[in-house]
């Protein structure tokens, strides 16, 4: 009987798990797909599928460490805030590269850059994404590795795609940037520390502030990149 690390694949368990599995982190994987377009943008063209490729493996390797500690980590207080930060960082970041690094900088120098950039991202992403993911998985590893695996051709598509969006609607670049400062908004306000704070607040209260932040942090990171990319501006002259 065909088994793989023991598990029996002739079970229909085994195979409802993994569908299961899939389609999750195909679901919750947009934003992923959006980090990792944005970072392999500017690099070569023979290296932007070796770029979005290591990206994604980094992406999905970090789920499936994060699998087994992620409950705990989102207790702490403040892990979200630092978290949510470091996304606004990247998310401006994105938005204004800087063009004198990348002519300087060799090919590979490049290449690892936007791998940094991928893997720091989803480390904050992945923290609420991953509870789904891990709980289809019920506690199996390999079935975790299994699953998250035979996703990654899905979240590479998908980085393709809004890769080449990207050279017909410009645009874009901005939504995708501004995507990521809301989502680092609604990181930073579920913070345990913030809801133990504001523990008199009703849930409705709650979900306002969430949103509220949301959105002041998907403008700031317009503003921030508008800052930069005029400065950068100004310095090339």
């Amino acid at each position: 009987m065909t088994t793989l690390f023991g598990i029996d694949l002739a079970q229909p368990q085994f195979w409802f798990s993994a569908v299961e599995i899939i389609w999750i982190n195909i679901l919750l994987s947009g934003d992923n797909a959006i980090v990792i377009a944005l970072a392999c943008r500017s690099l070569p063209p023979r290296q932007r599928l070796g770029g979005m490729v290591i990206g994604t493996l980094v992406a999905v390797a970090m789920r499936i460490a994060f699998a087994g500690i992620v409950s705990t980590l989102m207790t702490f207080p403040y892990i979200k805030i630092v978290g949510g930060m470091a996304l606004l960082w990247i998310a401006v970041k994105l938005l204004a590269p800087n063009e004198s690094e990348q002519h300087h900088a060799g090919a590979s120098d490049n290449l690892w850059q936007a791998v940094k950039i991928i893997a720091l991202a989803d480390i904050v992403m992945s923290l609420d994404n991953v509870i789904a993911v891990a709980a289809a998985a019920k506690g199996n590893t390999a079935l975790l590795v299994f699953g998250l695996g035979v996703s990654i051709p899905a979240i590479v598509a998908g980085a393709t795609i809004i890769m080449a969006l990207l050279n017909y609607f410009p645009l874009l670049l901005w939504a995708g940037a501004a995507l990521l400062g809301w989502i680092a908004g609604d990181v930073i306000a579920s913070d345990p520390i913030v809801e133990t704070r504001l523990e008199s607040w009703n849930d409705e209260g709650l979900e306002n502030l969430r949103m509220a932040t949301a959105v002041l942090c998907a403008a700031g990171t317009v503003l921030g990149g508008m800052v930069l990319r005029s400065r950068q501006a100004k310095e090339s002259l």
